[in-house]
């Protein structure tokens, strides 16, 4: 018999796989401008809509084969990667933090952060919608913990107003306005000390990875910031706070 822990470890992971294969449609679907609502899942090969037991995360794929039902065309191994990878977020998150409101919320924003990158790896863009939801998620949060109210305002302006600058002053060349607002809206989900963690581990994860990746396999260098600064976010929703009161206390001896 497994460990309730391990039960609910389980049933958090299908819940992410389930989540996940809303992802994947909303990486597909808003790169082009498509309803992520009225349009109905279908091959993009052979255009076939595809039943709901097409549709069954992780599992549909494995019975498929990879393949169309109908015309046999390979589908995408993003598919169930980006199932499996959103399932392990959210696992992750509920094993740092327990059970709670606020986990919940971590693990939208963590799905959302995932799609980002996704999309901005493709496209060089962030879906302003993507932000929205973000942003949404922030208002929730800061009416929980309205009390503290002031340390999430200054997160929404603390590193986005640096970007902001910075793409002034280089009009546009050094920095994208999905990025500001990414950092805007996230600084007001997780609260300045997150969110300056997260940006730095972003930062110089994406300045180490783009400088290997141009000398290894030719990369260009236009970098996408929006994975690297996503990857940054969601480890400062995992660990930031007990680093960032370790490196404080630091300071203070």
């Amino acid at each position: 018999m497994l460990p309730e822990n391990a039960v609910l470890h389980i049933v958090i992971f299908i819940f992410g796989l389930c989540f996940g294969s809303f992802f994947n449609v909303v990486t597909d679907r808003l790169p082009r401008h498509e309803s992520i609502v009225t349009v109905k899942s279908h091959c993009e090969s052979c255009g076939y809509d595809l039943k709901w037991y097409d549709n069954i995360p992780l599992l549909s794929y494995i019975f498929l084969k990879g393949r169309c039902r109908k015309c046999q065309a390979k589908l995408s191994i993003k598919y169930p990667l980006m199932e499996i990878a959103t399932g392990a977020l959210f696992v992750l998150v509920f094993l740092f933090h327990g059970i709670s409101i606020e986990s919940g919320i971590w693990c939208l924003a963590s799905g959302v952060l995932l799609t980002i990158s996704v999309i901005d790896w493709r496209t060089y863009e962030i879906p302003i919608g993507l932000n929205y939801f973000l942003l949404a998620l922030g208002l929730i949060h800061l009416g929980l913990d309205y009390k503290n109210w002031f340390l999430y305002v200054i997160g929404a302006v603390s590193v986005s107003l640096l970007l902001y600058i910075i793409y002034l002053l280089s009009k546009g060349r050094a920095i994208g306005g999905g990025d500001i607002k990414l950092m805007a809206v996230m600084g007001l989900l997780l609260g300045w000390k997150l969110c300056v963690f997260g940006f730095v581990v972003g930062c110089v994860a994406g300045s180490v990875i783009h400088i290997l990746r141009m000398k290894i396999s030719k990369a260009e260098r236009m970098l996408a910031m929006g994975p690297y600064l996503s990857a940054g976010l969601f480890l400062s929703m995992l660990v930031g706070e007990r680093f960032m009161d370790w490196y404080l206390g630091m300071l203070r001896l």
